[in-house]
């Protein structure tokens, strides 16, 4: 289940981020998780299932709706966690809003359609 991103989730947030290779450095870190908090075109969701197992962020360009960041634990890569957060955000987005993907998301984002 998708769930919008809260403070009280800013550790668990900030672990899977840390997996995107972008965000390696730790200030990096930071300071993309305070633009998520931040910045109302900038919103981070969490999947949910029993514990947090992933993590897609997006930023909001007028109609355009970008992927930015897509994460999953690595204990549970492979299991299509991933495919169900793009699945999910294209359900609730895609009348709004055109969706695509960043440079480093793009890749992922694709093999999503197949």
């Amino acid at each position: 289940m998708l769930i919008k991103y809260k403070k009280s989730f800013e550790k668990i947030a900030m672990g899977l981020l840390s997996f995107m290779p972008e965000e390696k450095e730790v200030k990096k870190l930071q300071t993309t998780i305070k633009e998520y908090e931040s910045n109302d075109s900038w919103k981070l969701f969490l999947w949910k299932e029993e514990d947090i197992l992933g993590a897609i962020g997006v930023r909001l360009e007028d109609e355009k709706m970008v992927v930015q960041h897509i994460s999953v634990t690595p204990s549970h890569r492979g299991q299509g966690i991933g495919k169900k957060m793009v699945q999910a955000v294209k359900e609730q987005y895609d009348s709004k809003y055109i969706i695509t993907a960043n440079e480093n998301t793009e890749r992922f984002f694709q093999s999503c359609d197949k």
